[in-house]
């Protein structure tokens, strides 16, 4: 018996926190489109070192790397905005700034998930999935 979440990101985002909390520096997931998408921009932003699909029977596997051995994780604060009991939507002018700037929040938009200064630049609004700084 396998336990699926019904929450990827939610999923993705707590293991990661979890991983930093204990001290580990690398994590496997089962992936997901969604799942790729949003550590592919935490590590375009460098929150993460590193971000691989394994591949495996039945389903494919994502290794994210959160740092490297011996180095502190660059991600001090992650958190799911939009959950699945409230969504949360905004605008291309309403989209929000995290600690003045120093952090960032990931928007599933119409032209895929994309951080909020990328979204703002194409006045593009949408769900806003995740905040970290």
């Amino acid at each position: 018996m396998s336990l699926q979440s019904s929450d990827a990101v939610a999923d993705l985002i707590t293991r990661i926190r979890n991983a930093i909390m204990v001290g580990k520096h690398e994590i496997r997931v089962p992936t997901s489109k969604l799942k790729k998408a949003v550590a592919d921009e935490l590590k375009k932003a460098r929150y993460l070192e590193e971000v691989n699909v394994e591949e495996a029977v039945p389903r494919d596997i994502l290794h994210v790397v959160i740092n490297k051995k011996g180095e502190n994780a660059a991600i001090n604060e992650i958190s799911k905005v939009s959950k699945s009991g409230r969504r949360v939507y905004v605008g291309a002018a309403k989209i929000p700034r995290v600690k003045s700037g120093r952090g960032m929040v990931l928007i599933s938009t119409s032209k895929g998930v994309m951080n909020g200064n990328e979204a703002k630049k194409l006045h593009l609004g949408g769900e806003v999935l995740v905040k970290v700084y």
